[in-house]
């Protein structure tokens, strides 16, 4: 076989494992949920925290000027009010429920102590001993 057919088949082999197809859908899902917390955030968040503070609720205006150079904070706000909606989100609906079940499976079953290889010998050896003993 020639050497860009082993790669094509090898590249076949890369694109169809399942954690590869199983990355590639959590990627889109979670792009797709970034998008939609993101107008939550714009269309409600925002505009609810400026109607509270008096102010017109549009975060991305928000700007100072130091000698001539405009500082634009207003989007800055905007992104991190979405990132922390984005993680307080996943963590009570994802990773809260994961460490929950987690928790329950493990619920019950004792903990294998591996006893050491040193430790196995000498109890072997005493076991002899007192066979032979008696």
């Amino acid at each position: 076989m020639s050497r860009p057919q082993t790669w094509l088949n090898e590249f076949k082999t890369f694109i169809l494992r399942g954690n590869l197809v199983e990355l590639a859908v959590a990627f889109v899902i979670g792009v797709a949920f970034a998008a939609v917390i993101t107008a939550f955030v714009n269309d409600w968040i925002t505009p609810l925290i400026g109607a509270i503070f008096g102010g017109k609720g549009a975060f991305g205006n928000l700007s100072f000027t130091i000698h001539r150079s405009v500082f634009r904070y207003g989007d800055f706000i905007n992104v991190l009010v979405t990132f922390v909606a984005i993680a307080v989100v996943v963590f009570f609906l994802v990773v809260e429920p994961m460490n929950y079940l987690v928790a329950r499976m493990k619920q019950g079953q004792e903990p294998v102590a591996e006893i050491p290889p040193d430790v196995q010998l000498l109890t072997e050896i005493r076991d002899l001993l007192k066979a032979g003993a008696t």
